[in-house]
């Protein structure tokens, strides 16, 4: 197979390029002008590239970064590498795909969720939190979830936009998956009231943790 170079894929992407989908983008902190579903298209041309990935990351470009966390292999990064990778992500998408895409599928996730979680860094911290609420959905036997809940009480309300938004995700989480902290977790979000005013589309659930938890749940029982 003959190996696609940087300078082809970046090429693609420029021609790629559209100006309405980069004033929308930006208008979310994304600096980018590709359509995503083009992007997942190339993606799937290329196939899986772990070489071609690492050299689309280090250019530094947002599409680039993006398609190289389409085209890599979440389990062929080193630990340290990843958290270089996170506080290096400062575009909310390319964050957002690298947590979501590879650090989820890493078998340095706990260690790198025990790692940011604490961090100084709001945004660093903020996928910390993000695993944790992972964690919660998927696997949460050994998680101390009444002391997450003393975190986000303490914390959540002055938190700065990114941690917030982590931190009301978790708190919605713990509220839909255990029941038995469900009522801490409504009277939580109730009296912070994070993200009360958020404007919602009318298809969508509002990210407000009372309203969030009571329409997963409804949803649920209905199944």
């Amino acid at each position: 197979m003959v190996e696609t170079t940087v300078a082809e894929v970046m090429a693609e992407l420029a021609a790629l390029e559209d100006p309405r989908a980069r004033e929308v983008n930006e208008r979310h902190g994304d600096d980018h002008g590709v359509n995503l579903g083009k992007l997942r298209a190339l993606a799937k041309r290329l196939k899986t590239q772990q070489d071609l990935a690492r050299e689309l990351w280090a250019t530094g470009d947002t599409a680039a970064r993006l398609l190289a966390l389409l085209v890599c292999r979440p389990k062929a990064f080193g630990r340290d590498e990843l958290d270089a990778m996170l506080r290096g992500a400062r575009k909310p998408k390319v964050h957002d795909w690298l947590v979501n895409y590879v650090v989820k599928k890493s078998p340095h996730a706990e260690e790198l969720r025990l790692a940011w979680s604490d961090d100084p860094d709001p945004v660093v911290a903020s996928a910390g939190w993000a695993l944790t609420t992972e964690r919660v959905a998927r696997k949460p036997e050994g998680l101390d979830l009444d002391g997450l809940l003393d975190v986000i009480e303490a914390e959540m309300k002055d938190a700065p936009d990114r941690l917030q938004w982590a931190m009301n995700h978790c708190l919605a989480q713990i509220g839909i998956d255990h029941p038995g902290r469900r009522a801490r977790a409504l009277d939580i979000g109730e009296r912070l009231e994070v993200l009360k005013d958020y404007p919602t589309s009318p298809n969508c659930t509002s990210p407000y943790a009372p309203v969030w938890i009571d329409e997963v749940v409804r949803r649920q029982q209905d199944a």
